[in-house]
């Protein structure tokens, strides 16, 4: 029984580790490295990112009735352009002003988005749903559950596995070939010594400014992802937490490597999974007292042994998971 208990609790931890929220995690996580761990840029608010993204691709097919690529499209331009409203009058400034705007630019477009002044694009606080039909026409999967070994997904969510890890395989090698490339080098001079980059002829502010565009049309596409498979675009979804479960995910694969956002993404998910497993396993065999375990407190114990694994982390090995302490600490910034 016990070991039954133990397989599910496994193959739960395994299907969000490779599932929708494992992919659009790390596609945020991908623009966000683009951001911070490559230029140095202090980037709260990649979940302003996603939620123009989301709703490009929401109304560009609801109230538009645009074909779905130019709705992505659409989604790609407005992430584009917050990205420029946002750099405009920070890049030339201190790093902290950047992580200051960008936190309150999201919450400001979550909280206009869910108002009844733009309902009529939005649908403000209900959001947009309805219109992720087109996606559930075109799957190739039809069956309502597919089943791989302990992993459960239903066929939108397959749609959004197997679209989302090509899309991410995609991104990690256009980053790769950035970051190999001379504008990836100047990238990485900028975050070491901006004033250095300047001495040798380099303009810092276009080239903080596009990749604050890249790292953030790379979020929109992650937000468009989570609309997706959620099969609606909902403003409340896209809070500050969002951005911040990117962070820990950047933080715990390591900064400044094009793998990191993909493995810290995963074991991000796995370990959450796990560790909610693990303490309803405890809580319903009354192995502690109530005041100590009750259901209602599992959500937030998973969450207390997530942070303090990250601060251990951070503790014995501030680089990450994979970064190089040489080239990237965090607590050098």
């Amino acid at each position: 029984m016990f070991s039954t208990v133990l397989a599910g609790v496994w193959g739960d931890a395994l299907t969000q580790a490779f599932g929708p929220l494992a992919v659009y995690y790390a596609i945020a996580a991908i623009g966000l490295n683009i951001h911070f761990g490559y230029t140095g840029l202090l980037n709260f608010g990649q979940v302003g990112f996603m939620l123009v993204g989301a709703y490009g691709l929401g109304f560009g097919i609801t109230t538009w009735d645009l074909p779905w690529f130019m709705a992505i499209g659409l989604g790609l331009l407005l992430a584009a352009v917050l990205g420029v409203i946002l750099g405009l009058p920070t890049l030339r400034l201190r790093a902290d002003y950047l992580a200051i705007v960008t936190i309150a630019s999201s919450e400001i477009v979550r909280l206009l988005g869910r108002s009844n002044v733009f309902k009529d694009y939005t649908g403000g606080a209900e959001g947009l749903s309805g219109w992720s039909g087109w996606f559930q026409d075109h799957t190739p999967w039809q069956n309502t559950f597919y089943s791989f070994g302990p992993i459960t997904y239903t066929k939108m969510q397959v749609f959004v596995v197997v679209f989302g890890w090509l899309t991410v395989a995609l991104l990690v090698l256009m980053v790769h070939l950035l970051m190999r490339s001379p504008w990836g080098r100047v990238l990485k001079a900028i975050r070491e010594d901006e004033d250095a980059a300047r001495a040798l002829g380099k303009n810092a502010y276009s080239y903080k400014m596009q990749a604050l565009l890249l790292g953030g049309v790379i979020g929109g596409i992650a937000g468009m992802f989570a609309a997706v498979s959620n099969g609606t675009v909902q403003p409340d979804f896209y809070v500050p937490n969002v951005t911040f479960f990117t962070w820990t995910i950047l933080i715990l694969g390591g900064a400044a490597r094009v793998f990191s956002p993909v493995v810290g993404a995963i074991l991000f998910w796995f370990m959450l999974t796990i560790a909610e497993g693990l303490l309803r396993i405890v809580e319903e065999s009354d192995a502690l007292p109530k005041s100590l375990l009750s259901p209602t407190d599992i959500g937030d114990f998973r969450y207390m042994l997530m942070g303090a694994s990250l601060m251990l982390l951070l503790i014995f090995r501030p680089q990450g998971i994979f970064g190089d302490r040489a080239e990237m600490a965090l607590d050098d910034h």
